[in-house]
């Protein structure tokens, strides 16, 4: 089955990894015209008050509605429209549900985007955002202070509260990436003054194809540009290792851009005010690296896109896992499969398990 569908992106990180600011750039580098914005956050179960009173934190999937984020990824990845529930951050409340559309670019960032083999299925990039701990808490300080009502002290309760469903449910995601991003420290010191120089560390693995920037890193000809790319392994399988300092210098920063923006035909390049931008509390600041890693995952975007008549639909396993659940209609179903297999003649398997003839149902296994 091949026609048109939506490219989808997954974004997966912990609380205050970053996730916003990266989605941010990449809509405005892609077009807010064509990009559909979803936040898994939206599928709390519960709201502050009530999360509070059953012990329970939103990292951990018993707190969400984890089987609709499935069936929505479903919807999204079939070109049709969803319901969205809607969680206030502000305020901890579940408010009004919104009618979403996807366009040519679905974004879908959060906590547990990566968390089940469903899930998985219906992304065509993954990213996971990986900053060292003691950077994370520095920036969650920030953000909860300032955006979020909470003190210094409340947020580092929450942080500590957390560190449990952290360790079991979050970082394990970090292996279903593609692409996983660092941003980190380039020296020891006060991670307060060092988050305005971060330089990044993208591990790229093969999973999906990557853009050749071996003319613009660091080599025995060429004196150092603050770019480095190397080959290594990344929890025991071979990956590529892009590292980006944070004081590039900015003709070498200019050079890769523009190195990256060649590879976006169907994009006009956007000013420094439109990607790599971050706000540090009330102040809007810009990171050389931020606006690379973000570009760099347009790129995967757009070539996807651009080859998306190669790119099949994957098996529709949210529905037919609900018709394993109802035996009438798993046998309807079943029924269905076998008259087309006298059709056709093709082999297929139904939502039981056996194997049937079928031409044209698409039938998997879950």
């Amino acid at each position: 089955m091949l026609r048109q569908r939506p490219i989808i992106l997954g974004i997966v990180g912990d609380s205050a990894a970053g996730k916003t600011t990266i989605t941010q750039g990449l809509v405005n580098i892609l077009g807010a015209d064509r990009v559909t914005h979803v936040c898994t956050d939206d599928y709390h179960k519960y709201d502050r008050g009530e999360r509070a009173a059953r012990g329970i934190t939103p990292l951990c999937p018993e707190c969400n509605y984890v089987d609709v984020i499935e069936t929505h990824l479903e919807c999204l990845h079939y070109g049709q429209p969803i319901l969205k529930p809607v969680y206030d951050h502000a305020t901890g409340a579940l408010v009004r549900p919104e009618y979403v559309r996807p366009r040519q670019f679905v974004i879908v960032e959060g906590l547990l985007g990566f968390s089940t083999p469903i899930m998985l299925q219906f992304y065509d990039v993954k990213v996971f955002l990986d900053p060292p701990e003691d950077l994370r808490r520095v920036w969650k300080i920030k953000r909860d202070t300032t955006k979020r009502g909470y003190t210094t002290e409340q947020v580092l309760a929450e942080l500590q509260r957390r560190e449990g469903d952290s360790r079991e449910f979050i970082r394990p995601q970090r292996e279903s990436a593609d692409i996983v991003v660092r941003f980190c420290p380039a020296e020891q010191g006060s991670l307060e003054a060092a988050s305005h120089n971060l330089n990044v560390r993208l591990v790229l693995r093969p999973t999906i194809p990557h853009p050749d920037l071996t003319y613009l890193v660091n080599s025995q000809d060429n004196p150092p540009t603050g770019v480095r790319l190397n080959l290594g392994r990344d929890e025991g399988r071979p990956a590529d290792f892009l590292e980006i300092d944070g004081d590039v210098a900015a003709q070498h920063a200019a050079g890769l851009e523009k190195a990256i923006w060649q590879h976006l035909p169907d994009l006009h390049p956007v000013g420094d005010d439109q990607m790599g931008a971050y706000q540090d509390r009330s102040e809007s600041r810009h990171s050389p690296p931020l606006a690379l890693t973000q570009l760099l995952i347009a790129y995967h975007l757009l070539r996807k896109y651009s080859n998306l008549t190669q790119l099949p639909f994957a098996v529709p396993v949210t529905a037919l896992s609900r018709l394993e659940s109802v035996p009438e209609l798993a046998a309807a179903q079943e029924m269905i499969g076998n008259g087309f297999a006298e059709q056709n003649g093709e082999a297929a398997v139904a939502p039981s398990g056996k194997v049937i003839r079928s031409g044209g149902l698409g039938l998997g296994r879950r």
